[in-house]
């Protein structure tokens, strides 16, 4: 069975930068694409990042681009998300997900695998 188990999330203030990490277990992670979505409070589900089993590419939203990085560590089956310059609008539940079909995509109905999420809190 697969299992995405997502940690880092904690209450920030403006400014301030937070790494979050997503470990996989069970599945050849290395050949998935990896992705990380958010969902605050009354809104829907939206992409932040996703990168490829081979690193050689990224793609951002719009919001988060310039500020967050996505990396992975394929020996240590982990990925991660540096967030920088955090907003109060950056405010969510942040779910870590993977997609075994090749190619980056932004939907969520693309990916097969979900963790539970982490909280990250930013006051203002």
């Amino acid at each position: 069975q697969v299992q995405l188990v997502e940690s880092g999330g904690r209450l920030v203030q403006v400014g301030d930068s937070l790494r979050l990490s997503c470990v996989a277990s069970g599945g050849p992670f290395s050949s998935w694409v990896m992705a990380w979505f958010r969902q605050g409070a009354g809104k829907e589900r939206e992409f932040v990042a996703a990168v490829s089993g081979s690193s050689l590419s990224d793609y951002y939203a719009d919001s988060v681009r310039g500020r967050f990085t996505i990396s992975r560590n394929n020996a240590g089956r982990t990925v991660y998300l540096q967030m920088n310059r955090l907003k109060p609008e950056d405010t969510a539940l942040y779910y870590c997900a993977a997609r075994r079909s090749w190619g980056i995509t932004s939907e969520s109905e693309g990916f097969d695998y979900w963790g539970q999420g982490t909280r990250v809190t930013v006051s203002s």
